[in-house]
């Protein structure tokens, strides 16, 4: 009986995740792969590219589940354009005691369609990163 009521609390965890992020059009998440992980304190910024270079829109912290469910500021109209999350990971890395070759990752995207949902996924390992868009 106990193990049901953890597996019931689990699954309602899981499913309000992509609540939260719907109410937001950006999301991103944040993978250790050398530890198999989530990277919880991940500082990332969000900027959008202007006529006159990039202007910085906002600025979370990734949570213990190594996501920001919403990144984008509520107060503003999401627009078509040039975006850009960066995802200081020096110093995250440095607060783990590991050398990295990337202090930092710019990740670039384009926002052509305003109603639907932008999700970025970091996956991170010292030397190597990859993204992609996800869901």
């Amino acid at each position: 009986m106990r193990l049901s009521r953890t597996l019931i609390a689990a699954l309602g965890l899981c499913a309000a995740t992509p609540a939260l992020a719907a109410d937001n059009p950006l999301s991103v998440h944040v993978l250790n792969i050398q530890s198999g992980q989530p990277s919880p304190g991940i500082e990332v910024q969000l900027e959008k590219r202007t006529e006159s270079g990039w202007k910085s829109l906002a600025t979370g912290i990734t949570a213990e589940s190594g996501r920001i469910s919403a990144l984008y500021p509520d107060d503003q109209a999401f627009t078509p354009g040039i975006y850009r999350v960066t995802f200081e990971t020096g110093d995250w890395f440095a607060e783990h005691d590991t050398r990295t070759f990337f202090p930092e990752i710019p990740v670039p995207f384009e926002v052509t369609d305003t109603s639907q949902h932008y999700h970025i996924p970091l996956l991170l390992s010292p030397y190597g990163y990859s993204t992609y868009r996800g869901s």
